[in-house]
């Protein structure tokens, strides 16, 4: 069972560290995908989360998801079970954090246990909806904080690229 439980954890954390500075962030500065598909005002919560005959929402969700399902691999060895329970975890959450659309209210208890552990809640994800530069950390809010120093950094990034002429793939080799 501890086996279980540290697969788990390990998953939703370094999943959820892989999933905000690889793909997250740099997709709010660099990419359309992400802000089209779920940032958007023409979205609704529906839209996004039930997968329409959408082929950019169901991308954006597995560009989401890949880096769990990735660290899933090795972790396989360790347990199985740890493996699935973490990947049902972080689905679950992914339901969760998008009940405010519907007035979800967390209950208090809930929302200290949340602060507790540094989950994030529907209401904090759903202020990410209204101020995409805040709130970043699919499950857990202890990444926020470095999350918003990596987007400076990737914006000053791409603003001298563009004054210099040159690609930020360039400037980085």
């Amino acid at each position: 069972m501890l086996e279980a439980s540290i697969a788990a954890w390990l998953l939703l954390c370094v999943g959820d560290f892989l999933s905000t500075f690889c793909y997250h962030v740099p997709e709010h500065v660099f990419g359309c995908l992400h802000l089209q598909t779920h940032h958007s005002s023409k979205q609704t919560f529906r839209h996004y989360a039930i997968l329409a005959a959408n082929f950019n929402v169901l991308l954006d969700g597995v560009l989401g998801a890949l880096p769990y399902l990735l660290v899933a691999i090795p972790l396989w060895s360790l347990s199985p079970f740890g493996v699935i329970a973490g990947l049902g975890l972080g689905q679950l959450h992914v339901w969760w954090r998008h009940t405010s659309v519907i007035h979800w209210q967390t209950p208090k208890r809930v929302l200290r246990l949340c602060q507790f552990l540094h989950v994030t809640t529907p209401e904090q994800h759903w202020l990410h909806h209204q101020k995409t530069n805040v709130g970043f950390g699919d499950i857990f809010t202890f990444f926020d904080p470095p999350a918003k120093a990596w987007l400076r950094f990737l914006r000053l990034l791409r603003r001298q690229s563009r004054t210099s002429g040159t690609s930020v793939m360039g400037r980085l080799i």
